[in-house]
Order: structure tokens, then C-alpha cells, then sequence
């Protein structure tokens, strides 16, 4: 045999095994020399033993096999015995001396033999797809851009033949766009403005500006991340917010003035609407089923409905409260459920009116309600159906809606235009914003079909395209990106602002320091400003100032950011929602290089206990 190949770790089992081994053949020796002076007692036996003895010994020579077998074991381990004597043994002695050696074998502790046998390492230069897992490409992020499978549809228009990176609408978002035919729908009142009066009115669209820099920011403002946002509709400086259970207040002009109320829900706070009559008075809906009115003055939060009075009984009978809008014409709270049913209350009597009513299919999830702004009795409303639906809140019973706009996959929201309230814009999740121009003509097919990146898996609130409320030609929206961009190596998610008539990108609003994606944006209904909601934390954009001096544009370009004390997320529901939360949080410097040039443009602040530290 070779060198040994023996492992050092079974060394000692082997010294063992060895050591063992010669400890038997001694025994064995002193077992041959007790044998041998028997031998010499044996021999004064009577002549009948040996004739007992040969009786026996042709018995136990029928079964030939197996005592060969143990024959040939036993004979090795007394190899130490001379031959002689070995052949002098009768048979009895033999048997006797191999059976005392099995006994000996069978008491030996079991031999373990390791084999390691490693498996060969290969090393495969072939490129092969994560997604579909075939060689020749590859799929994901490299740097800063996602590359996504050959094989598969686009990921922004969700069709073949093309990658995300190659899709025309990706290279421009107007592309295909194409309006929808005119109907003639026009009264005489139309025709009077068209010949008497267009001739007079300025075809100039008034200017938007377009809050594109990044003024203050409150990082980790929540526990988790943020889920919807909303203006003070007198206190211009009041920003309200929701996340995964909570509600907080943030007066960005003084920026340290804030307020967090983690009491009023145990879940997810979906909606959030005034009460116009009374501004401070906030009603919101969560995914615990109830329906809560809070007076902001005092923080005394009180329930208006509670659908599971009887706590969790399982997902199929737990019932979420998604949809919200406010009739303030009749003081009608409007709530939708994830069964497709509609529930109305009375806001003054704060009881329910009636019993609730299916307006889209049993089981489905009824996310948004809109009421018209100009009609508040028209309603639409969207769900996880595929569908948009309109109705008459006078005659409003299941099966009687006005009109349903079909769409490729689940509709996030609806909305009516905020000043005539006579277009509606919707956002799909097949990665498509539609518009329709008007209600009152024909409305099988939209007007435009814009595609945009906002299809996502999960982790993030739904992205939602609104109306600006200041804009009166009811043409520009906003909505967040799901798809990243290389901005210099960085992955970052703008924020979009679309010409709903055109479908082209007037601007995407971003900033290197915001990683993370911005699905919740609103824009304020009486200044220049958006507020954004990424993960747990809250920011707000203004227009960029021109200045001439550079002091002053050091000034202008110092910005402001406020840590919360919601550093850490909190689990309060049965159900740990803390798995569908963004983790990503703001990232300072996500670029060395960039760290000493953003150090004298930023101005980070720690608050404690109510209280700021400016560090320059």
C-alpha cells in the first residue's frame, strides 16, 4: 500500500483500534497455553468421549458454509498460535477456542470509518438568468440599473418582444399617446362659447411651477412606513400623516413642532379626510375595521364604527375598512370594506345609515371612493375587481351603478377632477394611468392611456396619481416611480408630475440623499409645495429660488432634517405587520466622493424629548 491518507482527527481511534487489537492476541496466547495443558487432561479420557466426540464432529461438518466461515475469522485473530499445536486441538477444543473468540469480536466497540470525500468545486463561467434560469443572459440590478429577462414582457408596458431598458415608452412616456376620438356631445351652451366667446380667452396655459427641491425633511418620523398623507385645509404649515397604526402631526414651517398619536388605531390607517365644516376634526379608516373622529386640539379620539366588535376571528370573517370620502353637502361619511361593500354614515348622529350595500364583486377589496366635487351625489369608487365604477348616491343599491371602467389588473384609485369634476383619472397596476375627458359622453375606452412605472410586489403603499388642486386646466397629476434611474451611479426613484393631456413628463423630482422609493405624494391645495412620504419618513419639496449672490445661495441651498423618536418599529396587531414594511430609511452621503459637498449644504438636527440640536 501507498502513504496513508489517514485524516490526523482519526488518528487516536486508530492507535485505539491498534492498541486493542494487541491486547487480543495476547489473550489469545494465554487462552492457547490453558488449552494445552487440557490437552494433556484430555488425553486420560476414556475411549467412549472420543467416539462421542467423532459422533460429534461429523454433525457439525454437514453445515459446511457456515462453519467455514467462521473458520476463516477465527483463524486470523489466533495467528499467534503455533501450527502444531493448532492441528493437535480435537475438535471440541476448536470450537470451543473460536466460539471464545467471537464472543471477544462481537465485544470489540464498533469500527467507524470516515470518508470524507470532498466534491469537486466547478467553476462555470456561463451567464445564467435568475428568473427564467437559462444561460446566455441575466437578469437584475447591475449598479445602479435593473436589467430585466429577455424572456419575459417588458416590465413597464407588460409586453414581448422588447426589453425594459429598450421600451420606447421608457425613452418617452408620451409615447403612444394617442387622444381618443372627439365626441360630439356638446350642448348649445357649447357652441355659443365656441363662436362667441373662445375668441376672447387666452390659449395660453398658466404657468405650473414645479417644486423640485428638497427644503426639509423629518427622517423616521414614523415607526413604520408611511401609508397616507394630508393638508390642514386652513393651517398651511400643518402636515398630517399615517403609517401602520399611527397618526402624526408635523408643522414643517417650525419643523419641531410635532405630535404623534400611536392609540387611535391598531392597524393600518388607510384614509384620512376633514371635516370642512369643523377643520379640527379629522376623520380617518383603518385596517381594524374601524372608522375613528379625532378632535387635533385635544388628541380625545372617539369610534364612529367598529366592524369587528368581537375581535379576530380569523381573515375570513376580519373585515378592513379601505375607502373614505365625506358628502359635505348632506354630512354623509362614505366607508368601503375588502368584502366590496359600501357602509354610510350619518356625520352629525355619527350612527350608520341603512345596511351596507355590495357595490362591487362579494369579496373583493374596495380601495378608493371619490365623491364629485361639483355633484358630491356622484361617487366612484375602484376596486380589486379590475374595475372603476360611478354611481348616484340617492338611488345607490347593488347592481345599479351608472357606468364601470374596465382595466387591466387591480385599480389603486379614482378620482374626479377637482374644479369641474367632469375628467377622471385612475391608476391601474398594470402599469397604466387613464384619463377620461369627460363623464357625461361616451365612456367605454378611456381618452389616454399613459404608461408609467408604478407596478410593485409588495412592502410599499400603493402608488396613486392625484389631481394638483391648484391647477384649473385639470391637466397635471403626480405620482411616485417604482422603477429606479441612474442619477451618477445612484439609484434613485423620482417623483413624476405628467401632462395628463399630452402624456408627456413636464419634470421628475428627485434628490441624491432619497434612495428609497416615494409612494405617498400630495401636493399642497394653495402653495407651491409636495409632500412626500418614503418609508417612515416625511419630506417636503419647494420650487428652486434663482439667486445671484453666493451667500445667498448658500443659504437657500441649506436644508433641514429632524430625526423622530420612532427609530424603532413597534408591533401592536395580532398579525406582526412589520413584515410588509420598506426598511430602506434616508441615506446621508449615499456617495463618498459627495460627503464633503453636501456637508456645508445640510443641516442635520437631533431632536430630544421636544427638543433640537443643530450640528453644522
Amino acid at each position: 500500500m501507498g502513504p496513508s491518507t489517514r485524516d490526523e482527527s482519526t488518528a487516536p481511534r486508530a492507535r485505539f483500534v491498534h492498541n486493542f487489537r494487541r491486547a487480543t492476541a495476547d489473550s489469545d496466547r494465554d487462552i492457547s497455553s490453558s488449552s494445552s495443558s487440557e490437552e494433556e487432561d484430555s488425553n486420560d479420557q476414556t475411549d467412549g468421549e472420543e467416539e462421542e466426540e467423532e459422533e460429534e464432529e461429523e454433525e457439525v461438518s454437514s453445515d459446511d458454509v457456515e462453519t467455514e466461515e467462521v473458520e476463516e475469522a477465527a483463524e486470523p485473530s489466533s495467528s499467534s498460535l503455533a501450527s502444531s499445536q493448532w492441528n493437535n486441538f480435537s475438535p471440541k477444543k476448536k470450537r470451543k477456542q473460536q466460539a471464545e473468540v467471537r464472543v471477544k469480536e462481537e465485544a470489540k466497540p464498533p469500527q467507524t470509518t470516515r470518508t470524507t470525500k470532498k466534491s469537486p468545486i466547478t467553476i462555470s463561467l456561463k451567464k445564467v438568468c435568475k428568473v427564467c434560469k437559462r444561460s446566455g443572459h441575466e437578469a437584475g440590478f447591475k449598479g445602479a440599473v435593473y436589467v430585466d429577462c429577455p424572456m419575459k414582457p417588458c416590465f413597464l408596458c407588460k409586453r414581448p418582444g422588447h426589453t425594459t431598458m429598450t421600451c420606447p415608452h421608457r425613452v418617452a412616456m408620451e409615447h403612444g399617446v394617442v387622444p381618443g376620438p372627439r365626441r360630439n356631445s356638446n350642448t348649445f351652451f357649447d357652441y355659443i362659447f365656441q363662436r362667441q366667446l373662445k375668441a376672447k380667452v387666452s390659449m395660453m396655459k398658466p404657468p405650473f411651477v414645479i417644486p423640485n427641491q428638497l427644503e426639509c425633511g423629518n427622517i423616521r418620523f414614523h415607526s413604520r412606513r408611511v401609508t397616507c398623507l394630508e393638508f390642514h385645509p386652513t393651517k398651511d404649515g400643518i402636515l398630517l400623516s399615517g403609517d401602520k397604526g399611527q397618526l402624526g402631526i408635523w408643522d414643517y414651517d417650525k419643523l419641531h413642532e410635532k405630535m404623534v398619536y400611536e392609540s387611535i388605531h391598531s392597524c393600518i390607517v388607510n384614509n384620512m379626510k376633514f371635516n370642512l365644516d369643523k377643520d379640527g376634526v379629522l376623520y380617518t379608516s383603518s385596517s381594524d375595521g374601524t372608522v375613528h373622529c379625532t378632535d387635533l386640539e385635544t388628541g380625545i379620539s372617539s369610534p364612529l364604527m367598529d366592524l369587528n366588535p368581537e375581535g379576530w376571528n380569523g381573515p375570513g370573517t376580519w373585515r378592513m375598512l379601505y375607502g373614505m370620502d365625506i358628502n359635505t353637502e348632506k354630512g354623509l361619511l362614505l366607508v368601503a370594506d375588502n368584502f366590496g361593500f359600501l357602509y354610510l354614515l350619518d356625520a352629525r348622529s355619527r350612527a350608520g345609515i341603512g345596511a351596507p350595500i355590495l357595490i362591487h364583486k362579494k369579496g373583493s377589496k374596495v380601495v378608493g371612493l371619490h365623491c364629485n366635487p361639483v355633484q358630491p351625489d356622484l361617487l366612484l369608487s375602484c376596486g380589486n375587481d379590475h374595475l372603476a365604477r360611478m354611481w348616484d348616491v340617492r338611488r345607490i343599491e347593488a347592481d345599479s351603478s351608472l357606468v364601470s371602467l374596465a382595466h387591466g389588473r387591480v385599480v389603486n384609485s379614482a378620482y374626479f377632477s377637482q374644479h369641474s369634476g367632469s375628467k377622471i383619472l385612475t391608476t391601474s397596476q398594470d402599469n397604466r394611468i387613464r384619463v377620461w375627458d369627460s363623464i357625461f359622453g361616451n365612456l367605454e375606452s378611456p381618452s389616454r392611456e399613459i404608461v408609467h412605472s408604478h407596478d410593485f410586489n409588495r412592502h410599499l403603499t400603493p402608488f396613486r396619481a392625484e389631481w394638483d388642486p391648484k391647477d384649473h386646466s385639470e391637466t397635471i397629476a403626480v405620482i411616485g416611480r417604482y422603477i429606479s434611474e441612474n442619477y451618477n451611479g445612484v439609484a434613485l426613484h423620482p417623483i413624476d408630475f405628467i401632462d395628463t393631456t399630452t402624456g408627456k413628463l413636464l419634470a421628475e423630482v428627485m434628490d441624491p440623499d432619497i434612495t428609497t422609493i416615494s409612494p405617498v405624494n400630495k401636493l399642497h391645495p394653495r402653495d407651491n409645495i409636495l409632500a412626500s412620504g418614503s418609508s417612515r419618513s416625511l419630506f417636503i419639496w419647494k420650487p428652486k429660488r434663482e439667486t445671484t449672490s453666493t451667500e445667498e445661495q448658500i443659504k437657500t441651498k441649506q436644508r433641514e432634517f429632524i430625526y423622530g423618536s420612532s427609530g424603532k418599529k413597534k408591533s401592536s396587531w395580532h398579525n406582526n405587520n412589520d413584515s410588509d414594511d420598506d426598511d430602506d430609511d434616508f441615506n446621508f452621503g449615499s456617495k463618498e466622493r459627495n460627503k464633503k459637498a453636501r456637508r456645508a449644504d445640510v443641516k442635520y438636527t437631533q431632536t430630544f424629548k421636544g427638543k433640537g440640536k443643530t450640528i453644522l
